[in-house]
């Protein structure tokens, strides 16, 4: 097997350097780069394009949020499996793609393989903040407030095709809600990979701020269908706030 690593980028200088070092050290090495950068004005390109990797595709064009920039590479991509890679977020270390798809060797059926995150400083990469330690999907967790980290979430490209792409309606939690498509909805067979397999700057575009938080919350809480009973909403919020707690006390 093999991955597509799907990079959206707008005016990612300052982080996307870091990002690609992290691919360039796998020691697996069937994988191929697709960038979509929403037309950056700083010199996010000239920076792709000087680490010369060999299979990589560049799409430069005006998009309508993330979301969109990661349908169009899942789009123009042609590997086994798909990786979003943030350019602002970067694989924990050089065995993650090698553990990823050796994980999809044994046991074909699966379709989805994720693991665990550790958000970091945004200012510096080498302090750690919240460890998410995932575990095993189990059914009618999202309704519990529990999801996968979405950049450790590695899906193969069919399931896009055969179940649809990110829905843009549902703003930043357009991730949230096509993990809960794929894993509730459509029970696709998942494994949990008891591994950190990315690094995420904290303060991104989901957490950068209460407004975007609380917004976010709300979405899912509609695409989940629970938004008018009060009941579930107050098992979704207390589950939630008590995993996002154990992510600040958990010590790798």
């Amino acid at each position: 097997m093999n991955v597509s690593i799907v990079i959206p980028t707008f005016n990612s200088a300052d982080t996307i350097q870091i990002n690609l070092n992290s691919i360039k050290i796998q020691s697996f090495k069937e994988f191929q780069i697709i960038v979509v950068d929403n037309n950056s004005t700083d010199n996010t390109i000239e920076i792709i394009k000087k680490n010369n990797f060999p299979n990589i595709k560049l799409l430069i064009e005006k998009d309508d949020g993330i979301f969109d920039a990661i349908n169009k590479g899942i789009k123009i991509s042609e590997n086994d499996i798909i990786s979003i890679l943030h350019s602002d977020d970067f694989f924990n270390d050089e065995n993650v793609l090698q553990n990823v798809v050796d994980t999809f060797n044994q046991d074909l059926s699966n379709d989805i393989i994720f693991g665990d995150l550790i958000y970091v400083k945004k200012d510096n990469p080498n302090v750690n903040l919240r460890i998410w330690k995932a575990g095993s999907f189990i059914k009618n967790s999202f309704f519990k407030g529990w999801h996968p980290p979405h950049p450790s979430f590695f899906a193969k490209r069919s399931l896009f095709k055969k179940f649809g792409y990110y829905d843009l309606i549902n703003g930043n939690s357009a991730d949230v809600e096509l993990m809960f498509r794929f894993l509730e909805t459509y029970q696709i067979k998942s494994k949990y990979i008891n591994k950190t397999l990315v690094k995420m700057r904290y303060g991104g575009a989901s957490n950068k701020n209460i407004s975007s938080i609380i917004s976010q919350n709300i979405q899912i809480l509609k695409f989940l269908k629970i938004d008018k009973n009060l009941f579930k909403i107050c098992i979704f919020f207390i589950n939630k706030f008590f995993n996002r707690l154990k992510q600040f006390v958990i010590k790798e």
